[in-house]
């Protein structure tokens, strides 16, 4: 089993029983991951849905939820438009989303009536820890924005930066990927990531920032020195800022199924950050998910 990464671990408990809401948590390892983290002081959480099907599924897991506060609804759609309701009126500063698909729970959380984007863009983020790693390595944006504009990716920068300052990274380093080192007019992506460097330098963001650099390029120092690229990044990238969704999704399942890494995934961006974790995710990488949703809460 993948452990638990201690940076968002320790991060998280400095602001003890963050309120939470927790969508539709009729399912085994999003319901062990909210009652672990709640066990540990991190959560106090309000779940929200069909309370038969959350009280069985705590049953079979043999789960003790008798202090937990359960808001009935009627299906997936209300339980989605409560927990969006309680984060506008403060009363949840984190969502949780558990048995429902994504876009029914984001379609509420985009709703102008619930003042949840407050003028920003949103944008996922994946804290990647694994065995072979020296230190966490940040992935954006592998699971919202598809194909973003040179100011998308520009905002989804900032977003990350924003979020590895709250982890006491206060200068990280971001390697805008592509599939070389070179901007070359036959590489689209390689060329939008030397645009976004100059902007982001341009407005001073708080960053080491290159752009383009291949992925062998910004996380293998050797792989760098081979090449001869020098730079405050090349080799030792805290933050990999991808072209489009495809990349970033491969490249986190890849590490996941392949090198054993536990994945963080939230959104970020919005007024309350929303944990929004895959099926197929184990209940390990959904505790770290709550864990660094409750770290992008704090100042």
């Amino acid at each position: 089993m993948t452990a638990i990464p201690e940076d968002l671990k320790t991060t998280s408990l400095k602001t003890p029983y963050i309120s939470a809401v927790v969508v539709c948590p009729d399912q085994e390892s999003v319901l062990t991951a909210v009652k672990e983290a709640q066990d540990i002081n991190i959560l106090n959480p309000t779940l929200v849905g069909n309370r038969n099907l959350i009280e069985q599924t705590a049953k079979k897991l043999s789960l003790n939820i008798e202090n937990f506060k359960i808001l009935e609804t009627a299906n997936e759609e209300e339980s989605a438009s409560v927990a969006c309701k309680m984060a506008n009126e403060n009363e949840a500063k984190i969502i949780i989303k558990g048995n429902l698909h994504t876009d029914i729970l984001m379609r509420f959380y985009l709703k102008k009536e619930f003042n949840l984007i407050q003028g920003k863009r949103l944008s996922h983020i994946w804290h990647m820890t694994a065995p072979k790693l020296k230190k966490p390595l940040f992935i954006t944006d592998g699971a919202l924005n598809v194909l973003p504009r040179i100011d998308i990716k520009l905002q989804i920068l900032r977003n990350a930066v924003q979020f590895c300052n709250k982890l006491n990274i206060s200068k990280p380093k971001v390697a805008i990927l592509s599939g070389t080192e070179d901007p070359i007019e036959s590489m689209p992506s390689s060329i939008e990531a030397k645009k976004v460097m100059e902007l982001a330098k341009e407005e001073k963001i708080n960053a080491f920032i290159h752009g383009p650099l291949a992925f062998d390029n910004a996380v293998s120092e050797e792989a760098a020195n081979i090449k001869n690229i020098k730079n405050e990044v090349a080799g030792d990238a805290d933050i990999l800022l991808v072209p489009n969704i495809e990349t970033g999704n491969s490249l986190s399942k890849i590490m996941v199924y392949f090198m054993n890494a536990c994945a963080a995934g939230i959104v970020i961006g919005g007024k309350t950050p929303v944990v929004v974790p895959s099926r197929a995710d184990s209940k390990n990488s959904k505790l770290a998910s709550i864990m660094a949703a409750v770290v992008a809460t704090q100042n």
